[in-house]
C-alpha cells in the first residue's frame, strides 16, 4: 500500500466515525504514521482530501457491484433484482466504514456548497438505482415484473434496502434478519398483474 493510500484510507475511517468538523488532517498523519505535510503534498487541504475519500468510495462501491453483476446470467429480472439487494447488502458489510460515511449527515450538507461533493454523491447513488433499474426493465421485458415506470420502481427499492442497511449501520438491527422480508415484499410490488396505478 502506497502512502497515498494509507492516508486515504485513514481518512475514510476518520471522517466515518468522527465526521468532517472533528476530523483533523493531524490525526490522519499520525494514524497513518506519515508527516502532516505529506497529506498536503497528495491532497492540498482537507476538504480535497475528502473528495479523494468520496472518489474512492464511489469507485470502490460501484466497481464491486459491477463486476460482480456483469458475471452473472440471470433467468428473469426478478432474480436480477434479489441479487442486487443480496449483494448490497453483503457490501455494506464488507465496506462499514464507507457506508457509515454515505449515511451521515454532513456529507449532504456540504453537498450545497461544495459542487465536486453533489457530483460524487450524485454519482454514486444514480450508479446504484441504475442497477435496479436495469433489472426492473429486464424483468419487464420477460415478464417476471409489471408494467411500473422502472426508474420510480428502482428508487423505492433501493430507498427500502437502503434504509434497512441502516439500521445494521447505526448497530440498531441486523439487517440480513429482514433479507426475506425484502424479497418478499419486493416479490409483492412487482409481481406482474400489479398495475403502475397500484403505487404510483
Amino acid at each position: 500500500m502506497t502512502r497515498k493510500e494509507a492516508i486515504l484510507q485513514a481518512a475514510t475511517i476518520m471522517f466515518s466515525q468522527s465526521g468532517y468538523k472533528d476530523t483533523s488532517t493531524a490525526e490522519i498523519a499520525k494514524m497513518t504514521g506519515v508527516a502532516e505535510g505529506t497529506i498536503f503534498y497528495h491532497f492540498k487541504n482537507k476538504e480535497k482530501l475528502f473528495l479523494a475519500v468520496l472518489e474512492q468510495t464511489r469507485a470502490l462501491i460501484i466497481d464491486e457491484f459491477n463486476s460482480f453483476m456483469s458475471h452473472r446470467q440471470f433467468s428473469s429480472g426478478m432474480e436480477a433484482i434479489e441479487t442486487a439487494v443480496s449483494f448490497y447488502m453483503y457490501l455494506s458489510g464488507k465496506f462499514e466504514n464507507a457506508f457509515l460515511l454515505l449515511h451521515r449527515y454532513f456529507p449532504y450538507k456540504m453537498a450545497v456548497s461544495v459542487p465536486g461533493c453533489r457530483q460524487h454523491l450524485e454519482a454514486i447513488y444514480d450508479c446504484l438505482v441504475d442497477i435496479f433499474e436495469e433489472a426492473v426493465t429486464a424483468g419487464q421485458k420477460d415478464g417476471s415484473i409489471a408494467s411500473m415506470p422502472p426508474r420510480k420502481t428502482a428508487l423505492i427499492i433501493f430507498t427500502m434496502v437502503d434504509g434497512v442497511v441502516r439500521f445494521k449501520t447505526y448497530n440498531l438491527y441486523d439487517a440480513s434478519a429482514l433479507y426475506g422480508d425484502i424479497i418478499e415484499s419486493c416479490k409483492k410490488m412487482l409481481r406482474p398483474e400489479q398495475t403502475a396505478e397500484a403505487y404510483f
